[in-house]
């Protein structure tokens, strides 16, 4: 069993990479699509898609790989994982999440002090935001039930996805909005956006938790 201290560790740096793959790409997309939006968002969209199989395979077995506020707050209110550690993670989870994008303006020769000044508000995309949380929620438990060893990649199929059918273009995680109000790059979303958005994912979440203790008890299916 990892100790305390290995599961934050881990916690902390997918939390950070996954932060870095959505601002850095973010950024870079911005920079080569010569203006054109929808290619700028497609590369966003590889990226991170990408980088979510990666962590989860190289984390998951050490803290669960949750990289997401919600994931974990879900998690304990299912009683599958302690409250103190809920706790601890969600704070790892937000302190690595804007390092992470820091380290994206770091490595772009950009300043690390940003506020985001994008606009992202409307009854549109708070709704979009509980539909992109409830699904991820809604992948995780399902594949945790049937077939764990797919979690990894059905995540990352799902944030690809999902980047695309939701209007807000699925943030899905309080820790990343967090991060994304302090960098004022492709990836961005004003403060003044952000409480809102939480709420919405934690709506998503609390849906999914619901229903996921009516099909799937349990994390693991019963004989």
């Amino acid at each position: 069993m990892p100790s305390l201290a290995q599961r934050a560790i881990a916690e902390f740096l997918g939390t950070a990479f996954l932060l870095a793959a959505v601002v850095g790409s973010g950024i870079m997309a911005q920079r080569l699509a010569g203006g054109n939006v929808a290619l700028a968002l497609l590369c966003n969209t590889l990226a991170t898609g990408a980088i979510l199989p990666v962590i989860i395979l190289m984390f998951g077995a050490v803290s669960g790989g949750h990289f997401n506020p919600a994931v974990s707050v879900a998690f304990a209110l299912r009683g599958e994982l302690p409250w103190p550690i809920a706790v601890l993670y969600v704070a790892v989870q937000i302190v690595a999440a804007i390092a992470g994008a820091w380290i994206a303006h770091l490595m772009f020769d950009l300043p690390v002090w940003q506020i985001s000044t994008t606009i992202r508000s409307g009854a549109g995309q708070w709704l979009a935001e509980a539909v992109a949380t409830f699904g991820l929620l809604l992948t995780i438990f399902g594949c945790l039930w049937r077939v764990p060893s797919a979690v990894p990649f059905a995540v990352g199929l799902y944030i690809t996805s999902a980047y695309w059918f939701t209007a807000s273009t699925s943030f899905a995680n309080p820790a990343v909005t967090i991060a994304r109000s302090l960098s004022d790059t492709f990836a961005g979303i004003a403060p003044a956006g952000a409480p809102a958005f939480m709420a919405a994912q934690f709506a998503g979440m609390v849906a999914a938790v619901f229903l996921a203790g009516v099909v799937w008890p349990s994390a693991i299916p019963s004989k």
